[in-house]
């Protein structure tokens, strides 16, 4: 018989499927198991002479697979082997032995969404939220009121802006009992620690995790609430510079997985909210270092309108190379802006995904926060990875001889240039094999260089000649007190900001003008001088936070302009 067609085949199985189903084959079936159970538990087959048939008096059928019986297959004899023996015994069916108790139950040890608490009394913290919300006008809460709803929530005081936005109340200007308790009833119900209700109020419906523009409705209640940041109420185009500078920094140290998107599992392993509560207790914002202090982004501003000459919060390779007087070489310059490190397209928010991340070879004063970052302290994680993605020229994940070759040939042809005579290669790569030690030798790859504690003397030494001489110079005693755990509290980005913020304000008191050619009210540095010194204009808190999408993170990448808040004369 030939083979059945697919579509035959597929008729066939149907109507197998229909008799199967059909109620008489079902009783039929039950009644063949039900005699097959019930059968003895042994029998004799006696066999005799050639063609001589079985005693089918004593014979009974063995138990048949019981996918593959037929309502008349229990009538239907068996015939013996040849090679049975006399008498042979009939197995009963064997059952599954039972799972050990061990496996039974196995307690959950996975909580996306924060560990449950063993009690839980959501009544109770929403009473507390409807009696604050009882003291508003017609139980509306403005956002100048979301200070004390946020403490009735138990949260800390700068999440007020997202509590206000999340009930919705950029849209109308206040907030109702009812949506407000709707709401926060949600969160309390899924999410069981901060990470995870924080993200849940900051992020996008649909969204699995934190993208940048999420952090603007916090950030914006910082720069209009915060008592260390009410000069900038006076330069509002500087606000959002600033919010820029910090969401970069946020993304810097806390998106471990280089993802642009943050989740909860990366809050709890950074200390981003700690510094939010802190926000609340300390004045002095420019304490608060490792986010949102207002010198390190004045350091970073003016480190960048320095290189940029035209202004249009774009630097190109040019620009660029001359940082720190030309210290780092070319090749590296050229390495960041083949796109190794730079934002990918899908980091951007939805309207700006159909636009170039670099236009006309050139990065945004976002990449260029990544960049100061990570120049200027090469011992952090995300500094490590930065590098190493630029020297790993192949994407393969190993520095081979290769690549290291081809970034110390410049450093050879630099020193020359300065009269200095270079390391010649092979003593150079015998070298940085003993400081990094790696485990596959001849192959250095990203744990190495976070295992040996020395990867900013490696990177040094293969592109920037100012820090690799730096370092030359100094004896090994000193390299082993910087990496000593036990050694100064301050990171060498923290060290770097201090000097240069000092140098900046000293040279700027001192009256040296920029050199620029532009209105000095142009001048971040003047700017912020001439606010400190002027009187403080009092402004609503709302005008801003009732619209935080106003602030484009993104707007300098195609319009060739200055960021600004949109909706607001400067």
């Amino acid at each position: 018989m030939p083979p059945l067609q697919p579509v035959l085949k597929r008729k066939v199985d149907e109507l197998f499927l229909r008799w199967l189903s059909d109620p008489n084959t079902q009783r039929a079936l039950h009644d063949g198991l039900r005699c097959i159970r019930n059968a003895p538990r042994s029998y004799d087959v006696t066999r005799g002479g050639p063609g001589t048939p079985p005693d089918v008096t004593s014979y009974r059928p063995e138990p048949p697979d019981v996918t593959c019986v037929l309502p008349l297959a229990c009538s239907r004899p068996v015939r013996a082997s040849s090679r049975s023996p006399g008498h042979r015994k009939v197995q009963p069916p064997q059952e599954d032995p039972p799972p050990p108790a061990s496996s039974r139950c196995i307690p959950a040890f996975y909580f996306p969404h924060g560990r449950p608490p063993e009690t839980l009394d959501v009544d109770a913290a929403l009473n507390r939220i409807k009696r604050v919300f009882a003291e508003f006008p017609q139980e509306r809460a403005t956002v100048e009121d979301m200070g004390r709803v946020a403490k009735a929530c138990g949260c800390p005081l700068y999440w007020k802006g997202p509590l206000f936005c999340s009930a919705g109340g950029e849209r109308t200007g206040s907030v109702s009992v009812h949506k407000f308790v709707v709401m926060w009833r949600k969160i309390l119900l899924m999410c069981h620690d901060e990470a995870a209700r924080f993200v849940q109020l900051l992020m996008a419906p649909g969204s699995e995790g934190l993208v940048q523009e999420d952090f603007v409705p916090l950030l914006q209640d910082v720069v209009n609430t915060h008592p260390g940041l009410s000069f900038l109420k006076e330069a509002p185009e500087f606000h959002s510079r600033y919010i820029t500078t910090v969401i970069q920094r946020i993304f810097y140290t806390v998106n471990r997985s280089w993802s642009g998107r943050i989740t909860s599992t990366e809050l709890r392993r950074s200390s981003f909210l700690q510094n939010v509560k802190l926000l609340e207790v300390e004045p002095d914002i420019n304490q608060l270092t490792e986010f949102f202090s207002y010198e390190h982004f004045y350091v970073i501003y003016c480190k960048f309108w320095e290189l940029d000459t035209d202004h249009d919060l774009q630097v190109d390779a040019w620009d660029l190379g001359h940082h720190s007087d030309h210290a780092i070489s070319s090749r590296m310059i050229d390495r960041i802006f083949s796109g190794a490190v730079t934002r990918p397209l899908w980091c951007l928010p939805l309207p700006h995904r159909d636009r170039k991340v670099q236009k006309d070879g050139k990065i945004s004063y976002a990449d260029f926060v990544w960049f100061l970052l990570s120049e200027e302290d090469k011992k952090t994680p995300t500094s490590i990875e930065y590098w190493f993605r630029c020297m790993d020229l192949d994407g393969d994940g190993v520095l081979s001889l290769y690549e290291l070759e081809y970034f110390y040939k410049e450093q050879m042809q630099r020193l020359d240039a300065r009269a200095i005579e270079p390391l010649p290669l092979e003593d150079c790569v015998c070298q940085m094999l003993d400081l990094v030690q790696p485990r596959i030798p001849g192959k250095i790859t990203l744990p190495d260089l976070k295992r040996c504690k020395l990867a900013h003397v490696f990177f040094n030494t293969f592109f920037n000649v100012d820090k690799y001489l730096d370092y030359e110079q100094r004896e090994q005693a000193s390299l082993l007190r910087e990496s000593d755990p036990d050694g100064p509290e301050l990171s060498d980005w923290e060290k770097y900001a201090a000097e240069e913020y000092d140098f900046l304000v000293a040279e700027e008191v001192s009256g040296d003008p920029w050199d620029d050619d532009l209105p000095s009210e142009l001048s971040p540095m003047e700017q912020k001088l001439n606010t400190l010194w002027s009187p403080l204009a009092q402004r609503s808190i709302a005008q801003t936070l009732a619209s935080p999408g106003n602030v484009d993170l993104y707007a300098c990448v195609d319009s060739g302009q200055e960021p600004r808040v949109t909706g607001e004369t400067t």
